[in-house]
């Protein structure tokens, strides 16, 4: 066993020691609901990005390539000043969603390059122009373009031009949990010397200033330890609950203090600054670099410190290197119960150079030993992506509701029982470390595409994509009433029911034995299966009707919002996610029966849930309307005016394929095994010959295979036939999430009004959500892992003799499952380079060459036609799914 999969092995708890530390603090923490107090709910105008070096957040911490401890209350981070930005470069720069002309967009270069699961090695690169950074041009820019119109980069100001830019590389390696080398190196692309200042900052998180903890912390230079042209510069932070860290520096840098405390006189006016408000706000160390003030403390303390490296002249392909080393203690908890893990390492060189070698025989093991070398570079980035993803996520809802004793009291909008933003989610109260889709568009969680990340997780890092999916079912997460959070915007909006799936994958990947994990699961989504029953379907048809559903603008109007002319809509991909959800739980709870006999009868109920819902999809919908469309052979929505009138939505998008998704094979020891299940499925099929069209038998080879599935052979072969049609689903690098057969756009009546859609590949055209992401024409990584892996099951079941065309119209025929794998490698091959080393997926506006063409962004989603990056620049969330598919090429047997 290599070193650091014996520290994941000792890791499970997800607050052991090698947890203790790691990159968890956000790349953005402005302009987030945590942070915003206001009345109208305006989270980006409440708090922006300009007040962010000024004002302390209540929530969390950000900054570039943020380390902290797994409570966040220390935290280290770089700054970066080239002498022509107007302020120091602390966080990450991006435009607010009504700034963007297509919602929120990050407006920086940078790559995660490597991450181990307990952080003991871990890099990133940010790319830092040499010219002042074009805040207001950006801004402006994108102001001046429409919906039309592609977004206004960074790269479009000419900053970038003649590689006149630094490469900054951070990477962290741990000699033990608590002792850190942070190494710094900045390598000058330009033709010309450029100066750069390398500005490393400690600071503690305000706990202090809300009326709610007396406990002030401080840093200071440790005793004995000042300024030397030979020798170190040492900190020590002081903490009542971390108690004493060191951090420690090579070389003479000078010493700034300050405290993370909002500058009022700036902000507000002197006057409304509370009393024994700090002379020394959070951005006089800014103040003193950029502006040449004597701004900082002058005694050395305070609750925040830089260490400031300057660098006059930095040559062409020249770079310059500084080091810290940051030392903690172990609780006195964790030193009671955990013994010291592997030796410590001495020198800052060996700490790097083992930990790198560590990490590289690390993912030798994870990855497939016949994967190609671009591949493995392709997979290793994706789950450096999900290791920097993970970000400490404070939130106390009741808290946040009521405001703090200290600050002025919130308005009462707030509070409003109609309106008010998660007011009826008072018993959230969050404090763990969570994956986010991306760490700067969406940092904050969303429960199903949480559910997506943990699959890739599964593969490194077991327990921690087993505590993800734990997490959201729990007490402090988890609605009374059984509805999951959808994202801290509007915790009460529907996501798909994706969890079962993904714990079934998870239990899969990691070896088929956790049944501690599958019950657990299994029991919180008894709690969340009925409140779907009882909230999402409206006439206890098993039509349901989830709306948003996290597919934006896929439909003709905002399926969250009350429909037009009023009425309810009847949806395929709702009422398909239920279909898959019993199937999961009924695979999963038949998985439970095979030791503990009481799982045979919720086995039971979810079959009679499953066999319910199939013949309702087979059947009708509200007032004889079928969600199937003869004429079309598709699945549509349904909809039902206030009058009862009731048609469908002529759209052909993945709405209709997701029925695929509702499939699975009953595995042959069930009708030994599993009495309860067997004689019900008999003696009710018998009784309800209309059930059996979802039980497909297949035999195969001799022996029988027991197939359920939502939807009959036929309405298989045709939802197949569009599915592998390039004239409709099927891209050049995976299935469209719309028909290009709407590229001329269709129009439909619904409550008077004529509402149109059409068929668009790349950014949204549409000012629906924002307008920050497109489900009319790209293509999504979730959705086509489900549909995969639903291909996958056909293919080792009902449809094992099934060959189709691939393309639709080819003359080629393949069976389910290659054609599954086939798909899933249009998906890995928007990240390999093309003939000209360029990659598909690298997003328009990155330029070429040797230094950009190496590094794989993983967008959040895809352009329908030619595969080009699209929306959120690192969600390494869901689309970190791309190293799955490389690990596991074949997908996961464990049906």
């Amino acid at each position: 066993m290599n070193a650091e999969q014996q520290r994941v092995n000792e890791s499970e708890d997800p607050r052991a020691p090698w947890r203790q530390w790691g990159p968890y603090v956000s790349a953005r923490q402005w302009g987030t609901v945590r942070e915003d107090y206001s009345a109208d709910a305006d989270a980006w105008a409440h708090f922006p990005f300009d007040h962010s070096h000024q004002r302390a957040y209540r929530w969390g911490e950000d900054g570039l390539a943020g380390l902290c401890d797994i409570d966040g209350f220390l935290n280290l981070g770089l700054a970066l000043w080239n002498g022509r930005d107007d302020r120091l470069k602390e966080r990450l720069f991006g435009l607010t969603n009504p700034q963007g002309n297509h919602g929120e967009d990050a407006k920086e270069y940078w790559w995660a390059l490597d991450g181990t699961p307990t952080h003991s090695h871990a890099q990133w690169l940010y790319r830092y122009p040499q010219a002042a950074f074009p805040y207001q041009e950006l801004i402006d820019g994108n102001a001046a373009r429409g919906y039309d119109d592609d977004e206004f980069e960074l790269s479009d100001t000419g900053v970038l031009q003649d590689n006149r830019f630094f490469d900054v590389v951070v990477t962290h390696a741990k000699a033990s949990p608590t002792d850190i080398v942070m190494e710094v190196t900045a390598t000058n692309h330009g033709p010309e010397a450029a100066p750069l200042h390398l500005v490393p900052q400690l600071w503690f998180r305000n706990t202090w200033s809300w009326g709610l903890d007396d406990h002030r912390p401080e840093i200071v230079l440790a005793d004995g330890a000042g300024e030397y042209a030979e020798g170190q510069v040492v900190l020590e932070a002081r903490h009542h609950e971390l108690g004493r860290v060191r951090l420690s520096a090579d070389g003479s840098p000078r010493v700034l203090f300050c405290d993370n405390e909002t500058n009022f006189a700036t902000l507000y006016g002197e006057e409304a600054a509370p009393a024994g408000h700090t002379a020394y706000p959070k951005d006089a160390i800014n103040r003193s670099i950029v502006h040449g003030e004597d701004a900082g403390n002058p005694e050395p303390t305070g609750t925040k410190a830089a260490l400031w490296w300057q660098f006059d002249q930095v040559g062409p392909g020249e770079s310059v290197t500084v080091r810290l080393r940051l030392a903690a203690s172990l609780s006195h908890e964790l030193q009671q119960t955990h013994e010291p893990q592997l030796p410590v390492l001495e020198s800052a060189d060996e700490v790097l150079a083992t930990r790198r070698r560590e990490a590289d025989e690390f993912f030798a093991e994870v990855i497939p030993e016949e994967t190609s070398e671009e591949d493995r570079h392709i997979a290793r980035r994706a789950f450096a992506g999900l290791q920097w993803g993970k970000q400490l996520y404070l939130y106390d809802v009741p808290r946040w509701l009521a405001g703090d004793p200290a600050q002025p009291p919130p308005p009462p909008e707030r509070l409003d029982r109609h309106t008010g933003r998660n007011v009826h989610w008072q018993h959230v109260n969050l404090a763990e470390v969570i994956s986010m889709p991306d760490e700067w568009e969406y940092p904050w969680f969303a429960t199903w595409d949480l559910a997506f990340h943990t699959v890739p997780l599964a593969h490194v890092d077991p327990a921690f994509a087993k505590f993800q999916l734990l997490l959201m079912c729990r007490e402090w997460a988890m609605h009374p009433n059984g509805q999951l959070p959808a994202y801290e915007w509007n915790f009460s909006d529907v996501n798909p029911p994706v969890h079962p799936w993904a714990a079934w994958q998870v239990y899969s990947i990691d070896g088929n034995q956790d049944r501690d994990f599958l019950q657990r699961i299994v029991l919180k989504m008894l709690l969340n299966f009925p409140w779907w029953v009882n909230r999402k379907d409206a006439d206890g048809s098993n039509i349901f009707e989830g709306g948003f559903l996290g597919m934006d603008n896929v439909g003709l109007f905002d399926r969250s919002d009350e429909l037009p002319g009023g009425g309810r809509l009847e949806q395929a991909d709702a009422t398909a996610w239920m279909g898959m959800f019993c199937l999961r739980m009924l695979r999963m709870s038949v998985e439970l029966a095979r030791e503990d006999p009481a799982w045979d009868e919720v086995a039971t109920k979810f079959l009679v849930h499953f066999l319910a819902i199939s013949e309702t999809m087979e059947d009708t919908g509200s007032d004889h309307v079928s969600l199937w469309d003869a004429e079309t052979s598709f699945f549509q929505d349904v909809l039902v005016e206030s009058d009862g009138t009731a048609h469908r939505m002529p759209v052909r998008s993945m709405v209709g394929l997701l029925p695929l998704t509702g499939v699975a094979i009953l595995p042959n020891w069930v009708a030994q095994e599993l009495p309860d299940l067997t004689d019900f499925l008999r003696g009710w099929t018998e009784r309800r010959p209309e059930l059996q069209d979802a039980l497909l038998h297949t035999n195969f080879h001799g022996y029988s295979i027991r197939t359920l599935s939502m939807i009959s052979q036929e309405q298989l072969t045709s939802l197949v036939g569009y599915l592998l049609d390039e004239e409709e689903f099927l891209a050049p690098h995976g299935i469209r999430s719309l028909s290009a057969a709407h590229r001329d756009g269709i129009t439909v009546r619904v409550g008077g009004d004529d509402l149109g859609l059409r068929y668009e590949p790349a950014e949204s055209r549409s000012g629906m959500f924002g307008g920050n992401s497109n489900w009319r024409g790209p293509i999504w990584f979730p959705v086509n892992t489900m549909l995969t892996d639903a291909l996958r099951i056909y293919g080792r079941g009902a449809g094992i003799d099934l060959q189709v065309e691939f393309p639709s119209g080819s003359g080629h025929r393949r069976s389910l499952t290659q054609i599954a794998t086939e798909l899933e490698q249009r998906l890995v091959s928007l990240f390999r380079p093309g003939p000209d080393g360029r990659r598909p997926s690298t997003p328009i506006h990155h330029p070429s060459g040797p230094l950009w063409d190496g590094h794989p962004t993983f967008s959040e989603y895809f352009n329908g036609d030619n595969g080009t990056g699209l929306g959120a620049s690192h969600q390494t969330g869901w689309t970190a799914m791309v190293a799955h598919y490389i690990c596991a090429p074949d997908g996961i047997t464990n049906r």
